[in-house]
């Protein structure tokens, strides 16, 4: 990890803490406890629905005889990453790429079907954020603490369509900026630029796998907010699923424009223990969805991520067969 990485790492350690002791520790560990561990084992099983939904997102993508499982596995490998290991999502990103060529991918293939499912992501995304200002601007206009960051919202929102555009224009027209990102990103597995170029140009010629790509994104967004209205629905929260789609679609732009923080440490607490009372709930429901949602994440990535290190291990030992190219 770099330096930076580190102390914000650290930083977001202290807040959560700071949060946790601040808003009290037995409010919060109350609110966890209604839950019960069948509710945490719905908690965990209703969470998978999401990655397949994010997974579908990237099959949309895929070059055909690639199967569906691997790539929803990988996705769920890419979160699992970026959520417990000591990266920025950068990171998880490329352990899903990474995941992909485990399940047969071609490293081409998985490294630009990856960069361009991130770039469709994101295109959802921005819709998934304005559908969750339209849902919740009244209350965040109404609150004293949030009314003052409603317009920043706005425009950061706003702001994301140019960035994304220009993203895209980079990676179709762009070659030396895609051979120094894969280059820099997956250096080992994208070994064969001219492969990668050709892959990521003619997906954005296909402009229905665009659109199918976006839309599971969009549906993943969407399902997000309603997983999270689950949660809070166990510990006992009085909301409706509409407001739960707000905080959801609010938390996710905070956590793009922290994406520096690894596993969003603090900033995931902060977000959500901000949001709950701009629509009727206490601090302590919010840090307890979070804790909930990151025990989901614990109990799903750990065994996700042994697998995957099993996988790699009896790569290693195997006979080196990788295909270099489609």
């Amino acid at each position: 990890m770099k330096l930076g990485a580190i102390a914000a790492l650290l930083a977001g350690l202290a807040l959560a803490v700071f949060l946790l002791l601040h808003i009290g520790l037995s409010q919060v560990l109350d609110a966890i406890g209604r839950v019960g561990w069948a509710g945490f084992a719905l908690i965990c099983i209703a969470g998978l629905g999401v990655e397949c939904c994010l997974g579908t997102a990237w099959y949309a993508l895929a070059p055909k005889g690639v199967r569906w499982r691997v790539l929803t596995m990988a996705r769920q490998l890419r979160d699992s990453a970026s959520d417990l290991l000591p990266f920025t999502q950068v990171g998880g990103m490329v352990i899903g790429a990474r995941a992909g060529v485990l399940g047969g991918m071609a490293p081409p293939a998985a490294f630009a079907t990856m960069m361009v499912d991130v770039t469709t992501e994101l295109m959802a995304q921005i819709a998934f954020i304005a559908l969750g200002l339209l849902l919740g601007l009244t209350q965040l206009r109404a609150s004293a603490t949030m009314a003052p960051y409603a317009d920043a919202i706005i425009i950061a929102t706003v702001l994301l369509i140019p960035g994304v555009i220009a993203f895209v224009v980079l990676q179709r027209r762009g070659s030396s900026f895609a051979e120094k990102l894969a280059g820099r990103l997956l250096p080992a597995a994208v070994s064969h630029t001219e492969a990668f170029s050709k892959i990521v140009r003619g997906l954005y010629k296909s402009p229905l796998k665009l659109a199918l790509s976006s839309s599971m994104h969009l549906t993943g967004w969407i399902a997000s907010g309603i997983w999270i209205w689950l949660v809070m629905q166990l510990v006992g929260a009085d909301v409706d699923v509409f407001s739960a789609i707000a905080i959801e679609s609010l938390l996710g732009a905070l956590r793009s424009a922290t994406v520096f923080v690894p596993s969003a440490i603090g900033v995931q607490e902060a977000g959500y223990a901000a949001l709950a009372p701009v629509f009727g709930m206490g601090p302590e429901i919010g840090l307890a969805v979070s804790l909930l949602k990151r025990a989901r994440d614990v109990a799903v990535g750990v065994p996700v991520l042994l697998f995957w290190q099993a996988m790699e291990g009896k790569r290693a030992f195997a006979p080196t067969t990788e295909i270099e190219q489609p």
